[in-house]
């Protein structure tokens, strides 16, 4: 039994991706994840609801997500859509680039947008302008000149300004890779103690740094601080126990490590924009058991 559809596609080993070009009325297709990585484009969608992972949003006219592996996601009409919307889904296996590939210098962009599609990205209607023809023409396109395609308009993806990541970190279960050794023992002692209470002292002691010192580096190197990495990580797990059990909320918040229910639903309401129980209710019409 599982709250989330597990879609099997229909790309093969053999193949290096799968394009749906396609023209519809309505987003009936339930939350699902899948082990390839999905490039989605939607024209005249307004009004329909996203999510991708815990992330939950009301899209434009103008859409494109790349998802990464395993990620849930799905589309549901909401508002809209009410008129004929055009859709391009482009999906393609983990490995279509080779591990040592990726770690070469002209790759490495590529790689990181991979990295960062863990999460979910959404890309800015200037971005999704530009490559629109380019997505379009990609159905007519067929063997080598279609694979080199992909990976240009993948390239120019990994470039573009104003991309948005959506879903919280812990969601999903790659690891995360900050290319510095004590950032991941401290997300690793996070990730395992986040029900507990953890403070910087002892996340300093974990990396053998001083509390001072740590607060600052780990600022530089994520970008975030010590609380609010923290914080993402717990509502990464809140978020998944609040589709995937019936624990009541005042329950959950104590299991991620929240004492402090009012705090809770704040933080919560600021990062994904609903209240848990809200969020709770975006899963329940769209839930599909197997």
């Amino acid at each position: 039994m599982s709250a989330i559809y597990r879609e099997i596609t229909p790309l093969t080993q053999n193949d290096c991706y799968t394009l749906f070009s396609r023209v519809k009325k309505d987003f009936d297709f339930p939350l699902h994840s899948h082990e390839e990585f999905e490039l989605n484009f939607i024209a005249n969608g307004a009004g329909t609801k996203r999510i991708i992972g815990d992330h939950t949003d009301v899209i434009e006219d103008l859409e494109l997500v790349l998802v990464g592996s395993n990620l849930p996601h799905g589309w549901f009409n909401h508002q809209g859509p009410g008129q004929e919307v055009y859709e391009v889904t482009i999906q393609f296996h983990r490995d279509l680039f080779d591990e040592k590939l990726l770690r070469r210098n002209q790759l490495s962009f590529i790689r990181v947008l991979l990295e960062r599609s863990a999460k979910g990205i959404a890309f800015s209607r200037e971005t999704i302008e530009s490559l629109r023809p380019r997505l379009e023409a990609l159905a007519q396109k067929s063997g080598f000149d279609s694979v080199l395609e992909l990976m240009s308009i993948l390239h120019d993806l990994s470039i573009s300004r104003n991309m948005r990541t959506l879903s919280n970190a812990s969601f999903t279960n790659d690891p995360l890779n900050f290319n510095s050794r004590r950032i991941e023992k401290a997300f690793e002692f996070m990730q395992a103690n986040y029900d507990k209470d953890i403070s910087l002292a002892d996340l300093s002691k974990v990396v053998n740094m001083p509390e001072v010192s740590f607060s600052r580096f780990i600022k530089k190197r994520t970008g975030k601080t010590f609380i609010d990495s923290l914080n993402e990580i717990r509502l990464g797990h809140a978020s998944r126990l609040l589709i995937d059990t019936t624990h009541t909320i005042t329950e959950i918040s104590y299991k991620c490590g929240f004492n402090n229910m009012s705090y809770f639903n704040r933080i919560f309401r600021r990062k994904n924009g609903c209240t848990p129980r809200e969020f709770r209710q975006n899963y329940s019409g769209i839930r599909v058991f197997v």
